[in-house]
């Protein structure tokens, strides 16, 4: 599978994570308007927008998207709140409820899967909402919509990796996270994680050798080659910026 950038846009960081979606998600889904693939769409709680639902439905996109919690909602799986009888399981027992939802600012129900988890010594389970029109069984919905989290771990890495003072002890330990380093064409071989770009390009250790007419760099080996570094320059320009507002 081939992995891209579609779209970003450089934001300040205290708006809400929904904010500007339409701009964001609408050239993407005009972009693929024409080709014969199953759409599918999937987000976390901050995209719980009725005008979004609206939008993907129109467009034939299948969704799986969190929803927050409330009274009515915790009210519809209140039976599978109650905690099991007998001993407790050694892993973790999962319990899944379907129903029909509609919410205030909806036009109409849709359909909610929710997941109950039961773990061993926690005496509240951990609830999970996610409203959804894919035609799959609760416990396969749950675990498309739990894969966000890849893309959610790239920008969590992103974060760490260049924010200030970022120490090197806090590289990611996850497999997926080589995907974000292989995309700008580091390869996964080359780099653990996000963190190198910063060790390699920006905190690039050097010994500095005085002499009567010159002065030598002596930097070590693992030290990022012209190459490279063009070749990730290049890829950083290939991202598409959002369009400008009209």
């Amino acid at each position: 599978m081939h992995e891209k950038g579609e779209r970003c846009a450089l934001r300040p960081g205290n708006l809400h994570s929904a904010d500007g979606w339409e701009e964001v998600l609408k050239p993407v889904m005009a972009r693929y308007a024409d080709r014969h693939l199953m759409q599918v769409f999937r987000a976390d709680a901050a995209f719980a927008i009725s005008k979004l639902y609206k939008t993907l439905e129109a467009e034939e996109y299948y969704y799986a998207i969190r929803l927050g919690t409330n009274c009515v909602l915790q009210g519809r799986i209140a039976h599978l709140l109650k905690r099991p009888v007998g001993r407790p399981p050694k892993g973790v027992k999962r319990i899944y409820g379907d129903f029909e939802y509609q919410a205030a600012s909806w036009d109409k129900p849709r359909r909610e899967v929710a997941k109950v988890e039961w773990h061993r010594g926690e005496l509240i389970p951990r609830v999970a909402y996610v409203v959804t029109n894919m035609p799959m069984e609760p416990d396969g919905i749950v675990r498309f919509n739990n894969q966000r989290g890849t893309a959610e771990q790239h920008i969590k890495e992103g974060r760490q990796s260049i924010g200030p003072g970022c120490p090197a002890w806090a590289w990611p330990k996850t497999k997926s996270t080589c995907n974000f380093t292989r995309w700008p064409t580091i390869s996964a071989s080359s780099c653990k994680a996000l963190i190198c770009l910063q060790t390699w390009l920006i905190k690039i250790g050097a010994r500095v050798a005085r002499r009567a007419r010159a002065i030598t760099f002596q930097l070590a080996e693992v030290a990022v080659s012209g190459d490279l570094f063009n070749r990730i320059l290049a890829a950083i320009q290939r991202l598409r910026a959002p369009p400008a507002p009209s």
